[in-house]
This record gives C-alpha cells, sequence and structure tokens, in this order.
C-alpha cells in the first residue's frame, strides 16, 4: 500500500498550531505598534519580522513533515549537534555583547538567534533516544537502567554529563528561564521514561523542599547579600519583586507590579484589543516576557482562559501522540515536546502572577521573538511526522491482518 502523508495528517495538532500562530501575529501588533508610531518606526514593522519567521516556520513544518525520522535514531548525527550546540552556546556566553543583563544572543549582521532556546529541542531528542534505547533494561531494573547502579557518571560521554554541561552553560549567561525549562522537562522525561511511580512523588518533594529552602535562605539572608553570590546579582532583583514587588516599585518591583495593574485593568472583559495603558511604556518587556498581563488587560480574563484553554488542547493532543505510539523513541520524543511547551507556559505564567520568581520566559506563540516561534514549530512538525508514521504502521498492520485471513 502507498500511504501519502498527506492523507495522514493531525489536523487537532495542526490547526490549534496555526490558530495560535495568526493570534501571536495580531497581539505582536497590538504589543509593538503603538512604540513603534513613536519612534517613527513602520507600525507594522515588528509584526513584520515575526510573519517573516512563521513563513520559514510553515516552510520548516512542511519540511520535516516528509522527512524519515530514523536519522534522529543516529548517535554520531546527534553527537555532532550536541558539540556545535556547546560551542555555540560559549560563543553566546563569552563572546557576544551583554542583553538585558545576559550574554544569549548570536548576532549575525540583522539576523540574531538564542542558542539556549534551540537546545530545548537538542535535550529531548537526546533523552528519547537514551530512554528509547533503555526500554527493556528500565522494566527490569528501573532507574538503575539508566545510571548503570552509578550515581555519578565515570565516562566523560556519558549523557549525563553531556545533560549537565549543557545546562550549566544556559545558566552561565544567566538564563535560568530557560534552564529551568530544560531542567523540568528533563524530569518529566525521567518520570515518563517507565521507572517506577514512587520516583515521581520523590522527585516532586526534592524539587519543592529545595526552592522552598533556597527562597527561604533568600528571604532570611536578604536579597542584597544574596546578590553578592556570583551569577545571582542579575536574578537578585527577580526575588526582591517576588517577595514584595511595591515595596520598590521604580526599581525591582516595577515590573511585576505593573503586570498587576495590567491584568487588574482587564477585569472580565478587558478593555479591547489595543487599548492597553500598561504597554505604554509602563510595563517593560511587554510584548515579550509579560506579554500575556497585556492580553489578559486587551482581552480580559475571558479571552485569557480561551486562550489558554486552547494552548493546553494543543499540548494535550501532542501528549496524546506520545501515550499511543507504540515506538519507544516516538513516544518519549512526542512526549518531551509537549512537556517542553507546557513547561514554558508554567514558567512563564507563574512569574507574571508572582506565583514564582519571573524569568524572562516567553508565552508560546503570543510573545515576539521568532526563535521562539522557530523552535515551537519545529517541536509541531516533529509530533505531526511521529503521528503520521504511527497511523502508517497502524493502517498496514491492520491491512495484511485483513489479508492473512482471506488466505486462510
Amino acid at each position: 500500500m502507498n500511504l501519502e502523508k498527506k492523507h495522514l495528517l493531525n489536523y487537532s495538532i495542526l490547526i490549534p498550531y496555526l490558530i495560535m500562530s495568526v493570534l501571536g501575529l495580531i497581539v505582536v501588533y497590538s504589543t509593538t505598534s503603538a512604540s513603534m508610531i513613536q519612534y517613527g518606526l513602520n507600525p507594522f514593522r515588528s509584526v513584520i519580522s515575526q510573519g517573516a519567521f512563521w513563513l520559514v516556520s510553515l516552510l520548516a513544518i512542511a519540511f520535516i513533515y516528509k522527512l524519515r525520522l530514523d536519522f534522529l535514531k543516529n548517535e554520531k548525527v546527534l553527537s555532532i549537534v550536541i558539540v556545535a550546540e556547546m560551542i555555540l552556546l560559549v560563543i553566546a556566553k563569552f563572546f557576544t555583547k551583554e542583553v538585558n543583563g545576559a550574554n544569549g544572543w548570536i548576532v549575525l549582521g540583522p539576523l540574531s538567534f538564542q542558542p539556549a532556546e534551540y537546545l530545548k529541542i537538542i535535550m529531548v531528542w537526546m533523552l528519547a533516544l537514551v530512554f528509547s534505547k533503555k526500554q527493556d533494561d528500565i522494566a527490569i531494573y528501573d532507574y538503575q537502567a539508566l545510571t548503570k547502579g552509578q550515581w555519578f557518571p565515570k565516562k566523560i560521554t556519558d549523557w549525563r554529563v553531556y545533560a549537565t554541561v549543557l545546562v550549566i552553560l544556559v545558566a552561565m549567561q544567566p538564563d535560568l528561564g530557560n534552564a529551568s525549562i530544560i531542567v523540568l522537562t528533563a524530569i518529566i522525561m525521567f518520570l515518563v521514561s517507565g521507572v517506577g511511580y514512587r520516583w515521581f512523588s520523590a522527585i516532586l518533594s526534592l524539587i519543592v523542599g529545595v526552592s522552598g529552602l533556597f527562597i527561604g535562605l533568600t528571604a532570611i539572608v536578604g536579597v542584597n547579600n544574596m546578590a553578592k553570590v556570583p551569577l545571582f546579582g542579575y536574578v537578585a532583583k527577580r526575588f526582591s519583586a517576588y517577595f514584595n514587588p511595591f515595596k520598590d516599585l521604580t526599581d525591582s518591583g516595577h515590573q511585576l507590579a505593573n503586570s498587576y495593574y495590567a491584568m487588574s485593568n482587564g477585569g472580565w472583559f478587558g478593555r479591547g484589543l489595543g487599548n492597553s495603558i500598561e504597554k505604554l511604556g509602563y510595563l517593560p518587556e511587554s510584548t515579550t516576557d509579560f506579554v500575556f498581563s497585556i492580553v489578559i488587560e486587551e482581552l480580559g480574563l475571558i479571552g485569557a482562559v480561551f486562550i489558554l484553554a486552547l494552548v493546553f488542547f494543543l499540548i494535550l493532543r501532542i501528549m496524546l501522540v506520545g501515550i499511543k505510539a507504540k515506538d519507544s523513541f516516538n513516544a518519549m520524543l512526542a512526549l518531551g515536546m509537549g512537556s517542553m511547551m507546557l513547561m514554558q507556559v508554567f514558567v512563564n505564567i507563574g512569574g507574571i502572577s508572582g506565583v514564582i520568581p519571573s524569568t524572562g520566559v516567553t508565552f508560546p506563540f503570543l510573545s515576539q521573538g521568532g526563535n521562539s516561534l522557530l523552535v515551537l514549530s519545529v517541536a509541531i512538525a516533529f509530533v505531526l511526522n511521529i503521528d503520521a508514521n504511527e497511523k502508517r504502521q497502524d493502517i498496514l498492520a491492520e491491512a495484511q491482518l485483513l489479508m492473512d485471513t482471506d488466505q486462510i
């Protein structure tokens, strides 16, 4: 049977993706046009740039969807990609200019990219390959199949060494937002890899305990003293705002306090699209990190809930592809991509609402940023490809069964 992939496309994933992408273009225009006019620039400048990245993303989806995913199981290809990513992270940290207190962007003429964004895809790819190859051993030896009975790796080629070095390089920039997303995604992938369920409660308790201890220590010692710790100076203000954003409205608490004002202004039904007050210079990063605060201000709680529901629907459909997949690598890859998006939403919403310290993470699809949109689109492409391959295998298996039955 010659089954074409175009007939196996999962529209329950593609359509929400397209809707979110179009909504993202509308939100980018709404949050940037006023400032563009203020500076005498084309009000469509930012949305044109975002639209260009979206067109590239659509081409990437079409290309990836037609690929055979077997090349992702090649360890040599993965090793080359990991080494290249390490080099790019080192270049971004030590050979680029600082932007908003961090060294994370590599600028090449009119183009710029953030290696940490692409690491999220690479990390999911690496863990999916590692965990999928050890499924039989995990069923027998539990977590020891992944660690070989050793809590600390003894070889530099151990996957844990690669993962640790990559995360440290991101944290050093410092980009604690993306580092947090990568770590949380890795933990979820570990928990769904087949290890005993008791590890879920153990790791969850550890995360809550360590986080609570660190926040409590920061509150006791004081943010100013903690700011003297290397690599912590940049995030010290974020912790100060987390404890009480209204204590210093002109500095550390300015961003989070105005985020609260924006959400309060929105009420149930919002002020109307384009009518935000806070985006007019009051709320910094209103086009990226805090874009969802502006969405709530303009569309209200009802509109924001609708968008969140659509995002969660997309994530659940992606997770469902992983749950249904019979190939262990396909399953781990799809679950990893879904987990990555889920953690990005959690960290962003947690930051703008004050549930967790702000980490500078963008909201999927809505925030201005071509790199983020491209990474999310690549993730969607891989999941669509996985789903089509799994459907094809199921159809061929059923067809073969019918043929065998007819012959009998």
